[in-house]
């Protein structure tokens, strides 16, 4: 007589006849099927886990990452729009926003850089309109 087997952890199946009947089919277990099934629990929860650690590792990077490229756009946006408009808010907000893009380790250094440089300039010019009239903010004279 021919008997399928199943063990834990596997998905394949065996056939035994009556003679080889040892384990859980007869009753008896041997150290040999305790081990195995044993072993196999192991390695998959180990790889599940491993799985999911890696899998956290490497999004939490790529995230980091692409918030520090965002950071980096923004603060070059705002630094240019600044030299226009809300000098006093906008310079001081892309200089910020490029340190902490180069903090987080950036792909987009020369755009962060570029934001710094940026925004400093927005308060150079906003320094030059003070000087200059007095006030803060831009007066054209009709």
């Amino acid at each position: 007589m021919t008997t399928l087997i199943h063990r834990a952890g596997t998905e394949s199946a065996g056939t035994r006849t009556d003679a080889d009947k040892t384990g859980p089919e007869s009753g008896t277990t041997t150290a040999s099927d305790t081990d195995t099934t044993t072993t196999d629990k192991a390695t998959a929860d180990t790889a599940t886990t491993t799985d999911a650690t890696t899998a956290d590792v490497s999004s939490g990077a790529r995230r980091k990452g692409t918030q520090a490229d965002g950071m980096a756009v923004a603060s070059f946006i705002l630094g240019l729009v600044g030299l226009l408009v809300m000098n006093l808010v906008l310079g001081p907000l892309s200089l910020v926003l490029g340190a902490v893009a180069l903090h987080r380790g950036t792909g987009r250094r020369g755009r962060a850089l570029l934001g710094m440089a940026l925004g400093a300039a927005d308060l150079v010019v906003l320094a030059a309109i003070v000087t200059v009239d007095g006030t803060v903010s831009w007066n054209f004279p009709v």
